[in-house]
């Protein structure tokens, strides 16, 4: 069994769908019993009210505003997902510590997070959709970083804004972080605009560009107004869409050495 994989999962424009990525590769690891902590990082707190959970006594904010080593893990709560999928919770004031707070204030995650218990097969950070503090101090903590994008006519620059951050954070933070994963959503390949952008994508960046693509399908936005995971959203876009994020999760995994399923 590899080391337990972070995975900051970030956008640079909200819309994009980077929650809902977020809340599927969960789902996916709810469904094969993983445990799995999500950390809430957006100040909307979308992931937070997806997994079901109100009025957190403790949230990303306290933890950034202490910062003490180990301090994240008086924040992890449970949810209603079950036992395995624990969460550390937003809140709309996290919106002031996006703009930085003095010398390494990109390093407070990362020192919060040390002494979080190894039991986690997989680390998921969901990140604002900017390239501000919080996403620094999501990247500065995580192995690894999952660019969201649609195939709109901005997805290319945003992810070459996304991609060159993270090259930043490696030079400066965190020398340890992998190469970006850079996802497609909401892609529907009978449109010829998003064929071509989805080229665009593949032309820029090559092997950086996931072959899992999510679709766009009205099974995401009725699990999440249910406060389900979408493995447990019984129809065939449900279905559907848990094998795309089966694949998502594996293709994650995998470099950590953690097992992953064989598909047909």
């Amino acid at each position: 069994m590899g080391p337990m994989p972070t995975i900051s999962v970030v956008s640079m424009k909200g819309g994009v769908g980077k929650t809902t990525v977020t809340l599927g590769i969960a789902s996916a690891a709810w469904n094969r019993g993983l445990k799995v902590l999500v950390i809430d990082l957006d100040p909307q707190a979308n992931a937070t009210m997806g997994l079901g959970v109100d009025n957190p006594p403790f949230t990303t904010n306290d933890v950034l505003a202490d910062a003490r080593p180990g301090i994240a893990v008086d924040a992890i709560l449970p949810t209603p997902w079950g036992a395995n999928v624990h969460v550390i919770a937003s809140e709309r004031s996290l919106e002031h510590r996006n703009a930085r707070e003095g010398a390494y204030s990109e390093l407070r995650m990362k020192s919060a997070l040390a002494n979080v218990p190894r039991t986690y097969d997989i680390v998921l950070i969901d990140c604002p959709p900017s390239l501000g503090e919080l996403t620094r101090n999501a990247l500065s903590a995580s192995d690894a970083a999952l660019v969201v994008t649609e195939p709109g006519y901005f997805a290319l620059h945003g992810a070459q804004q996304a991609v060159e951050a993270v090259d930043v954070i490696r030079s400066s933070t965190n020398p340890a972080i992998r190469t970006s994963t850079i996802l497609m959503n909401r892609a529907r390949t009978t449109v010829a605009e998003h064929r071509m952008r989805i080229q665009e994508l593949q032309d820029a960046f090559g092997p950086l560009v996931s072959p899992v693509m999510v679709p766009e399908r009205n099974a995401i936005p009725q699990s999440e107004g249910a406060g389900i995971p979408i493995h447990a959203w019984d129809s065939p876009a449900g279905r559907e869409l848990s094998g795309v994020f089966d694949q998502l999760l594996d293709q994650l995994l995998y470099p950590f050495g953690r097992a992953v399923r064989e598909y047909p």
